[in-house]
């Protein structure tokens, strides 16, 4: 198939989890979109003699996960070159507020990108250590403890809104 032909068929069977992927990385759905179009984008400026649809949605999965590393290092580097010129945000306990519901989009912001990537590859994509490691290009043992580290926060994060929603015994 051709590329034409096969970003058009990436799109219609597989765009919407794509973004689902890409939300769970960044987790906003504008940026989420970026990612997309961004990773679509690169892949397929790339002329190819032949294209099949899983190749290329690996691709575009590889290319979506590069970018979200790559924006938040350029982020952090950012951050620490610009001062700060507005108020820092209330950090305040807004559970209550939200009742029963837990925000899982919210407990993911605690991660680090690497925490965050690990467990959305894991968990979400269902990868293996091995297949998270290469994916990321680190170590299986690097990846266990991203993900030890990452789920050890997630319960504290997620144990917290049980605590203040009164579901806990």
């Amino acid at each position: 198939m051709s590329w034409h032909e096969v970003a058009g068929e990436l799109l219609q069977s597989r765009g919407s989890a794509l973004k689902r992927y890409a939300y769970l990385l960044c987790g906003d759905r504008v940026e989420a979109d970026d990612l997309v179009q961004e990773a679509l984008v690169r892949v397929f400026a790339r002329p190819r003699t032949s294209w099949d649809l899983e190749a290329a949605e690996a691709y575009v999965r590889r290319a979506m996960l590069n970018r979200y590393l790559d924006q938040h290092r350029r982020r952090a580097r950012w951050a620490l070159l610009v001062p700060r010129l507005a108020l820092a945000r209330s950090t305040g306990d807004f559970s209550p507020a939200s009742g029963d519901r837990i925000d899982l989009a919210s407990a993911l912001d605690t991660l680090s990108p690497r925490q965050r990537a690990c467990a959305v590859l894991r968990f979400y994509e269902d990868l293996s250590v091995a297949e998270v490691a290469d994916r990321l290009g680190c170590s299986p043992g690097t990846v266990k403890r991203h993900l030890s580290d990452a789920v050890a926060r997630l319960g504290k994060v997620l144990q917290t809104t049980f605590e203040g929603s009164g579901h806990v015994d």
